[in-house]
């Protein structure tokens, strides 16, 4: 826990390789990254689930525990909206995960049901203390990364919204602010600001270089789900190139699929 938490103070965002298996765990393992998220977008799909927690949390802990077993880089687990509306569920389902050496946690402030929406700010803070509360009770040490969803349902006031809720979050036990689909110069600075919550940001095609993140104060770059779905392009490209060439030549790089 120390070690990650650490890693979040650096001059430099650290990049987290978000990942869905143990075979994309090894890889991002073996390219130096220091940190390992799942993503729980990557994982519902590889299982045939639709994101949104169709998954059942007996089948995440089963993915989880294979990824753990292939690696000893700290590991982050996004549990979406906690798989419950109780704090006493969510902390349990957390206690799980913490059991297989899991000392991060994403916990995020929107709810699918026939959409994705917004939890009310005050309603979702009561939720992260109760779950803190529990959890500091029982022992339990995980970071918990707090994902505010107002940039990516693509309010209006996004910033306004992040800002706010930044504040009452950390007033909650917050450790982290994860704030995926934000990419603008200006809203991440004030996002920074408003909080002594370290930062975090989700690859996006606009989002900023490192370096200029690194300066506005951004502490953590999230890769999202992009990777796995750049895999399953390049996999469907590849499909294609067997059948139309008539030929395996490509699965042993001869080929032109990409």
């Amino acid at each position: 826990m120390q070690e990650f938490k650490q890693l979040h103070q650096q001059t430099t965002p650290f990049i987290i390789g978000n990942v869905w298996d143990a075979a994309s765990a090894r890889c991002a393992q073996q390219a130096g990254y220091q940190a390992l998220g799942t993503s729980s977008a990557a994982i519902a799909s590889l299982l045939g689930y639709e994101d949104g927690e169709h998954i059942p949390f007996a089948e995440l802990v089963f993915m989880v525990r294979r990824i753990a077993a292939v690696s000893k880089l700290p590991l982050s687990v996004d549990i979406e909206a906690g798989f419950s509306r109780n704090p006493d569920v969510i902390a349990h389902h957390i206690q799980q995960l913490a059991a297989l050496g899991v000392v991060g946690i994403n916990l995020e402030d929107s709810r699918v049901d026939a959409e994705r929406t917004l939890v009310p700010a005050e309603e979702f803070a009561a939720i992260v203390s109760g779950v803190k509360a529990i959890l500091q009770q029982h022992q339990t040490e995980v970071f918990l990364n707090v994902r505010c969803d107002a940039f990516l349902l693509g309010l209006d006031h996004a910033c306004a919204e992040t800002v706010k809720r930044a504040q009452i979050y950390q007033r909650a036990g917050a450790d982290g602010l994860f704030v995926p689909c934000i990419t603008e110069a200006d809203d991440i600075k004030a996002v920074v600001a408003a909080s002594r919550l370290p930062v975090n940001v989700m690859a996006m095609p606009e989002l900023p270089a490192f370096d200029e993140l690194a300066g506005l104060g951004v502490k953590r770059i999230s890769t999202g789900n992009f990777a796995h779905d750049a895999m399953h392009r390049y996999l469907l490209n590849l499909w294609g190139e067997i059948k139309q060439s008539g030929s395996c030549e490509s699965l042993f790089g001869t080929g032109t699929a990409g």
